[in-house]
């Protein structure tokens, strides 16, 4: 599918500031978090007269991503606490990792875990904090990490370093491979966990059209979501190719200027093989730089670390 087709906004529904992530839990609720530590799950999300907000947790940190678990409940990545585990029933937060090879846990993005009990999660940077997550696209530091926490581990192991803002992770079909989205390369790698090319990786799709932030798969013979966070600059690539002195000057200068998102957003959904199979856009979008997707009762619900709430848009029509 090379022809983008319109994303259809139906609703909006306020929750607090910044929901970064949104997933979905069999029964069609939502859950999110959001900048003040609050743990959210959303329901009737059709109606936005009868829709729900229940606070199911606070973390006493920043959520960015998660996921179900298949006890109910929730691995949580928290920029400044590290990887949690969240009791959707009680309410208990627990510290998976907070560190690794003795340096504190920051800016941890996103979270899957496969059916053997291991957990995968990325890390933004390690040079930038959340704050100043633009410092990281600018200077292009190559500082993202992917970790692994094995079952019964009591600390992550390195499994890849050296990425360009690493943030979405997603599992394929029949668990022998990772994707990573690598937003400050507008690319998503392919990391191989098992069978004859186990430990390697490559890419998976390049030259994506934005810059990929949080990803997710509802079911294993459904698509991989992308939400594209912001376009491509073609000025932020050249600078990319730059000295790296050059590239630390201008961060500076990044971090300290008024930011504001661009109105146009986008959303893909890839198979198996890295093949698009949805590509949705919306130009002078009201609703701006979406950091991640979900399905839920038969649409679409985007987050954003920007907005104050979640978007409901139309689902496309399966070809």
């Amino acid at each position: 599918m090379d022809r983008p087709t319109a994303l259809v906004p139906r609703h909006y529904i306020a929750v607090g500031p910044g929901p970064e992530d949104v997933v979905a839990d069999p029964r069609g609720r939502v859950l999110t978090g959001v900048a003040d530590g609050r743990i959210l799950r959303l329901d009737a999300l059709a109606d936005p007269v009868a829709a729900r907000v229940e606070v199911l947790a606070e973390t006493g940190g920043r959520p960015l991503g998660l996921e179900l678990l298949p006890d109910g409940d929730l691995l949580v990545c928290d920029a400044e606490r590290g990887l949690l585990r969240v009791g959707t029933g009680d309410g208990t937060v627990r510290i998976l990792a907070d560190s690794v090879a003795g340096e504190p846990l920051r800016f941890c993005s996103n979270v899957v875990s496969l059916s053997d009990g291991s957990v995968y999660f990325t890390v933004s940077s390690r040079r930038y904090p959340l704050e100043h997550w633009i410092g990281d696209i600018v200077e292009h530091s190559g500082t993202g990490r992917l970790l692994r926490l094995a079952p019964g581990a009591d600390a992550p192991e390195v499994v890849l370093d050296g990425l360009q803002f690493a943030n979405g992770v997603a599992v394929g079909a029949d668990e022998s491979f990772l994707v990573v989205a690598e937003t400050g390369a507008c690319r998503l790698l392919r990391h191989w966990v098992t069978g004859p090319r186990a430990g390697r990786s490559e890419p998976f799709v390049e030259n994506l059209p934005g810059m990929p932030d949080n990803l997710w798969r509802g079911a294993p013979d459904g698509p991989i979501w992308v939400a594209l966070a912001g376009p491509r600059i073609p000025p932020l690539a050249l600078l990319h190719r730059g000295a790296p002195g050059l590239r630390t000057a201008a961060a500076r200068v990044a971090v300290r200027a008024p930011f504001r998102p661009t109105g146009t957003i986008a959303l893909q959904a890839f198979d198996d093989e890295g093949r698009v199979v949805h590509h949705l856009t919306r130009r002078r979008s009201g609703y701006r730089m979406p950091t991640s997707v979900c399905e839920a009762g038969g649409h679409l619900v985007l987050g954003s670390v920007w907005e104050r709430g979640v978007a409901i848009c139309e689902r496309p029509v399966l070809g």
